[in-house]
């Protein structure tokens, strides 16, 4: 099959795009409304995008209240979804009405970053805190702009459980982190770990 994305005629029932670029990771996006609202929602358009310093980004399609708060404010904080939190991931998806607490919602747990001003799930297994470098949309061929704004920030602090860590690194198959499929499907990341060493040129 080939189709070109100008026609969009793939003729299946449902559009395959997300399901290809898959597994993405889960950023469990906190905030904090200038009115003192907090607010929490997962994206899977989200990643690590810089090591050296550390970055990383999620997109929010439209204007969202993650969106407005991490503008507004200059935070926000990415806490990591794991297996055992998932219904509470999905929970906090719901779309309602600004200034309503999505931790509330999910039956969690919020705790302020030390170093930023933004709520984090303390069920997680890890969080980052971090501080917006910058917000943009991204062009289009066309010259307009896409209906994304991706949102860039500089992890300030690091959040890590003392239950993952084993033999001086996260344990994946103890951390158990989900990622968002295609359609409505889910991945355990923690479900088949396997090692490779990256080769060297002889």
């Amino acid at each position: 099959m080939f189709y070109p994305t100008d026609t969009n005629a793939h003729g299946l029932k449902h559009d395959p795009f997300k399901a290809i670029v898959a597994p993405r990771p889960i950023g469990w996006i906190g905030t904090k409304g200038r009115d003192g609202s907090i607010n929490l929602a997962p994206y899977s358009f989200f990643n690590i995008v810089s090591d050296s310093p550390k970055i990383v980004m999620f997109s929010s399609s439209d204007r969202k209240d993650s969106l407005r708060n991490a503008q507004e404010s200059g935070v926000f904080t990415a806490s990591l979804a794991s297996r055992h939190l998932a219904e509470s991931v999905n929970a906090s998806s719901v779309a309602v009405p600004y200034g309503t607490d999505e931790f509330e919602i999910a039956g969690l747990s919020p705790l302020m970053g030390q170093l930023v001003d933004a709520p984090y799930v303390s069920e997680a297994y890890t969080a980052l805190e971090c501080r917006v470098t910058e917000i943009i949309q991204p062009n289009t061929l066309e010259g307009g702009k896409a209906d994304s704004h991706m949102v860039f920030g500089q992890v300030v602090g690091i959040h890590i459980s003392e239950e993952v860590i084993r033999n001086g690194r996260i344990d994946m198959g103890l951390l158990h982190p989900i990622a968002r499929m295609g359609y409505r499907d889910y991945s355990d990341g923690g479900t088949d770990v396997f090692e490779m060493t990256r080769p060297t040129a002889t």
